[in-house]
C-alpha cells in the first residue's frame, strides 16, 4: 500500500509544489526555449517525474514503474487507437480520387473567397480535424484556398484561425476522452460542459475569417453567411455533445454547417464577388505564383494517391494543381461533380455517422456494454490519497468493442468495400499511417505516462492544493493554463492529460466545479493551437513559405489572446451564480 503525501518535502506545501512543477517546467522550457523535439522533451520530463515520485514523494519504485506502464497503455488504447484509425480513414479517402471530388464540390459552390474561407477552412477543416488532425486540416485547407486564388500567407492565417472551433472534439473527441481518463470525471459531463463553452467561439470565428479575407467590407457584405455558419456550427456542436455522441460532435457540426450555407446561398448572394478571376479583387489579392502552388502540392507528397477507372477523372493533390508537361501549372478544376460522385466523396463521413449512431441505439449500446467492456485493477498499483481513500485511476475500463477506435476501424473497413480498395492496399495505407504516427506515438505515450506518474504519486494533488490558494481567482488561471499547454505541446489531448487532474483537484479545493475547470482546460486550450510551433510549421510548409513561422505567429497572436480573453470571461461567469446554471 502506498499513501500519497501532500507535502513530502520539509512539510512545506509551497516547496513541494515547486518541485512537483519541475517536470512541467522542464517540458515547457525544452519545447518553447530550446525547441527540443516533442518526443525527447516528453521522455526527459517523464524521467524527472519518476525520480521525484520515488525520492521526493516516496512512491515505491515498482508502483512508479507500474504507473508508467499504465500511462503508456492508456496512451495506446484508447487515445492512439482512435488517432490511428481516424487518420487511416482520412488517408483512405486521399488515396482515391474521391477526396479531390469533395474539394471540387466545395470549390464549385462559390467563387467568393470570403465564402470559400468558411466552407474550406471552417467546415471542411472541421471534417478533417474530426478524423486526421496533426496539422492535416491546416495543410489541406490552406492549399485549397491558394488554388482558389487567395495569397499564400493569408491562406495560412485563415486556415490556422479556423482550426480552433472543432479542436476540443477533434480526432473523434480524443481530447475529452483523455480528460475523462486522467480525471475520472464522467465523460458525458465533460462533453456537455465543453459543448457549452466552445460554441460561443464557433459563433465568432466565421466573422473573423471574412474580416481577415476582406476587412470591414467583408464583414459588411458577408456577415449573413458568416452568422449562419457560426450559428449552425455552434448549435450542432452543443446538441451533439450534450444529447447525442461526443465522438460525432465535430463531424455533425461540419456537415450541418455546410448544408446550412448551401441552403442560404440558394436565396442570398453577397453584393460583390471577391478574389476570383472576373470578380472584384480583395485588396492586393493576386494570382498565386506557380512555384508557390507547386510548394503546396509538395507539402502532401507523403500522401499516396492512385487513380481508379470507377472514380471521377480528376488530378490528385489538395487542389488538383500540378505541373503540365511543358512545366507550367495546370489550371484548377472547380467544376461541380455529378451527384453520384458527390455522394461517394462524402460517403466516409456518412458511414462514420451511421456506425456511431447505430452504436447509440439502446439495445445495441446495452449489448456492447455487456460483451465489449472489461474492467480490471491495474496490476502493481495499490494507492490511496492523502486522506486514505482509494485512488480511482488504478482501475481501468477497457472498451474493446464499443471503443471509438474500434468503431472507426469498422467504418474504415466499410469505406474500403465501398471504394473497392483491396485488402493489401488498405493494409499498406494502415502501415504507412503507423509509420507517419511513430513519433506521435512516442510523444503521446510519454505524455500520458508522465501524467499517470504525477497523478498517482501525488505530485498533481500537491500542485492542485497549491493552486487552490488562489481561491476564486483560480477561475481566471484555469483557462490560461490550458492555453499555455496547447500552445507548447501543440495538442489539446496532451494538455488535458498533463493538466486535467490538476485543474480538477484545484477546483475541488477552491469550491469550484471540477467538471467546469477540467473542461475549461480543453475549451480555452484550443485558442493556443494556432500558435503552436507544430501547426505554424505545417502551415508554412503547406503554402510554400518555409521559415515564415514568426510572421504567422505575429499575425495570429492578437486573435489568439483576444479569443482566450472572451472564453475566460465566459468561464469566470460560469463559475459564479450568473451562469452557474450552465454547469452540468
Amino acid at each position: 500500500m502506498f499513501q500519497q503525501i501532500l507535502d513530502p518535502l520539509g512539510g512545506s506545501l509551497l516547496l513541494s509544489a515547486l518541485c512537483a512543477a519541475l517536470p512541467l517546467v522542464l517540458l515547457f522550457v525544452l519545447l518553447g526555449v530550446f525547441r527540443v523535439k516533442a518526443p525527447k522533451a516528453a521522455i526527459a520530463s517523464l524521467l524527472v517525474s519518476l525520480l521525484l515520485a520515488v525520492i521526493g514523494w516516496q512512491m515505491p519504485l515498482g508502483q512508479a514503474l507500474s504507473a508508467t506502464a499504465a500511462g503508456i497503455f492508456y496512451g495506446l488504447f484508447p487515445i492512439l487507437w482512435i488517432l490511428a484509425n481516424a487518420l487511416w480513414i482520412y488517408k483512405l479517402t486521399v488515396a482515391t480520387p474521391w477526396f479531390e471530388a469533395l474539394g471540387r464540390t466545395i470549390r464549385s459552390i462559390s467563387d467568393d473567397l470570403r465564402i470559400l474561407s468558411i466552407l474550406i477552412a471552417f467546415c471542411f477543416g472541421a471534417l478533417l480535424e474530426s478524423l486526421a488532425g496533426f496539422g492535416a486540416p491546416v495543410a489541406i485547407s490552406a492549399a485549397m484556398l491558394m488554388a482558389a486564388g487567395m495569397k499564400p500567407l493569408k491562406s495560412a492565417v485563415v486556415s490556422l484561425l479556423a482550426n480552433t472551433a472543432p479542436v476540443a472534439f477533434g480526432a473523434m473527441a480524443a481530447p475529452i476522452i483523455a480528460l475523462n481518463g486522467v480525471t475520472g470525471l464522467p465523460l458525458h459531463d465533460l462533453s456537455s460542459m465543453a459543448g457549452r463553452q466552445t460554441p460561443f467561439i464557433a459563433l465568432i470565428v466565421p466573422l473573423l475569417l471574412v474580416f481577415i479575407v476582406d476587412g470591414r467590407r467583408g464583414v459588411k457584405q458577408a456577415w449573413p453567411v458568416a452568422l449562419v455558419a457560426g450559428t449552425a456550427f455552434a448549435v450542432s456542436q452543443f446538441v451533439t455533445s450534450n444529447y447525442l455522441a461526443v465522438e460525432l460532435t465535430a463531424v455533425v457540426a461540419a456537415v450541418v454547417t455546410v448544408a446550412a450555407v448551401l441552403v442560404m446561398l440558394r436565396f442570398w448572394k453577397p453584393k460583390e464577388t471577391i478574389g476570383m478571376a472576373g470578380g472584384v479583387q480583395s485588396g492586393s489579392e493576386e494570382a498565386v505564383p506557380a512555384n508557390v502552388r507547386q510548394g503546396a502540392v509538395a507539402a502532401r507528397k507523403s500522401t499516396t494517391a492512385f487513380s481508379r477507372t470507377s472514380g471521377p477523372a480528376v488530378a490528385s493533390g489538395p487542389a488538383a494543381v500540378g505541373n503540365a508537361s511543358d512545366g507550367s501549372t495546370a489550371p484548377t478544376d472547380n467544376t461541380r461533380p455529378e451527384p453520384r460522385h458527390i455522394w461517394m466523396a462524402i460517403a466516409p463521413y456518412l458511414i462514420i455517422i451511421t456506425v456511431f449512431s447505430i452504436a447509440q441505439i439502446p439495445a445495441v449500446k446495452s449489448w456492447l456494454n455487456q460483451v465489449g467492456t472489461v474492467t480490471f485493477h491495474w496490476p502493481g498499483l495499490d494507492i490511496t490519497d492523502s486522506a486514505g481513500k482509494p485512488v480511482a485511476a488504478t482501475k481501468f475500463k477497457l472498451d474493446h468493442l464499443k471503443a471509438t477506435g474500434t468503431l472507426l476501424l469498422l467504418s474504415g473497413l466499410i469505406t474500403m468495400v465501398l471504394y473497392r480498395i483491396k485488402a493489401g492496399q488498405g493494409w499498406r495505407i494502415y502501415r504507412e499511417t503507423l509509420v507517419q504516427l511513430r513519433w506521435t506515438i512516442v510523444t503521446v505515450t510519454s505524455v500520458l505516462a508522465l501524467s499517470f506518474v504525477m497523478n498517482l504519486s501525488g505530485q498533481t494533488t500537491t500542485l492542485g492544493f497549491a493552486l487552490a490558494s488562489a481561491g476564486g481567482f483560480f477561475a481566471l488561471l484555469s483557462p490560461l493554463i490550458g492555453w499555455i499547454g496547447v500552445a507548447l505541446t501543440g495538442s489539446d489531448t496532451s494538455s488535458n492529460s498533463l493538466f486535467g487532474q490538476m485543474q480538477a483537484t484545484a477546483a475541488q479545493q477552491t469550491g469550484l466545479s471540477p467538471v467546469l475547470m477540467a473542461a475549461s482546460n480543453s475549451s480555452a486550450g484550443v485558442m493556443g493551437k494556432m500558435l503552436s510551433l507544430q501547426n505554424l510549421a505545417v502551415a508554412s510548409a503547406a503554402v510554400g513559405l518555409d521559415g515564415s513561422e514568426g510572421t504567422l505567429f505575429r499575425k495570429l497572436v492578437g486573435w489568439s489572446v483576444g479569443l482566450l480573453a472572451l472564453i475566460t470571461v465566459l468561464i469566470l461567469l460560469q463559475s459564479t451564480p450568473v451562469l452557474g446554471w450552465m454547469v452540468p
